[in-house]
């Protein structure tokens, strides 16, 4: 296990180091200069020379890569104070250190993947269980037909519409909001219902489908079958044997749509104008404020390669023939 996570440990700071580089000289690809549109339209060579060093974008640009590297180990100094470590700077736009306006809005996000995530895999699960364990009868089919239709669907054309129906017409929730968790549970928990309820539809679709094949292929291995020809119940069988084992490439699954159901959090916080990380990100690129997208995209790029180990590492437990080798 040790050298598994030591390993997994090392690739998962080269794949780091590899967004961050991709990510930073991109930006500088963009026919924007940061410096100019905070200069304003009667700029002199003297204001944006000023403008540029307060900035940090003075320098080369591989120059800068290092002191952003560098800073996000060490901290750095900048005109406008000390930035301790993890440093990512300050916002071109407002100026605000960019690590506690991360912090301050990751409780969003992680509001909304946690829900949803929660939300799609008990539904998920729930329905490709028993369409399994009705293969072949209406309810199966059912089933599989609604999560055809929901797989169809998407977050940006969705959202919009139940808000429509759900708010404006029908006047059965409020308009979606964060509050936080530790000051009101129930205004937590009723200002995120929709955007879970928009976020988890193609989830489910997927998961429903998923479940559901991976059961049946469970029922039909020779170790269920033995437990059966050994007098043990079905329903027995079913949970004890056939579901444990169906797991393992749901979880395999769920390890890469962490990515995808990040992304999709933060569709849905720009469709209900949450404040989490996927609206910071787009009034940061909106705004070219190239201090945010870096913390953003290496905040959420290092929270979905941690997760992905530790789905990893979940294979040996819950699965003995799984051997992290």
């Amino acid at each position: 296990m040790l050298r598994f996570l030591i390993r997994r440990s090392l690739g998962a700071v080269v794949i780091l180091l590899v967004i961050s580089a991709v990510t930073f000289f991109l930006f500088y690809a963009v026919p924007r200069d940061p410096a100019m549109l905070a200069c304003g339209k009667n700029c002199t060579p003297d204001a944006l020379a000023v403008i540029r060093k307060n900035m940090g974008i003075d320098e080369p640009v591989p120059v800068q890569y290092f002191h952003f590297m560098v800073g996000i180990v060490a901290g750095r100094q900048f005109n406008v104070g000390d930035c301790p470590a993890p440093c990512f700077g300050y916002s071109f736009a407002n100026q605000d250190p960019v690590w506690e306006t991360i912090l301050d809005r990751f409780p969003t996000t992680v509001s909304l993947t946690v829900g949803g995530a929660v939300v799609f895999l008990t539904i998920g699960l729930s329905a490709g269980m028993i369409a399994a364990w009705k293969k072949g009868t209406v309810i199966d089919k059912a089933f599989s037909s609604m999560s055809l239709v929901l797989s169809s669907m998407q977050i940006y054309f969705i959202g919009p519409l139940v808000l429509a129906l759900v708010v404006y017409n029908l006047e059965l929730l409020d308009q979606p909001k964060y509050v936080p968790l530790t000051q009101d549970p129930v205004g937590w928990f009723m200002g995120l219902l929709i955007p879970w309820m928009v976020v988890q539809i193609i989830f489910t679709a997927n998961y429903t489908r998923l479940s559901r094949s991976s059961m049946i292929e469970q029922l039909q291995e020779d170790h269920v079958r033995a437990a059966r020809a050994k007098g043990m119940s079905g329903k027995y069988v079913f949970f004890r044997y056939a579901w444990r084992g169906s797991l393992i490439p749901i979880i395999t699954i769920f390890g890469v749509d962490l990515g995808s159901l990040f992304g999709g959090a933060m569709i849905t916080e720009w469709t209900f104008s949450l404040p989490g990380l996927g609206t910071l990100a787009v009034n940061s690129v909106q705004n070219t404020d190239l201090p945010m997208v870096m913390g953003v995209m290496l905040f959420a790029a290092t929270f979905i390669i941690l997760f992905n180990i530790i789905v990893d590492a979940a294979y040996a437990f819950i699965d003995p023939r799984v051997r992290l080798s």
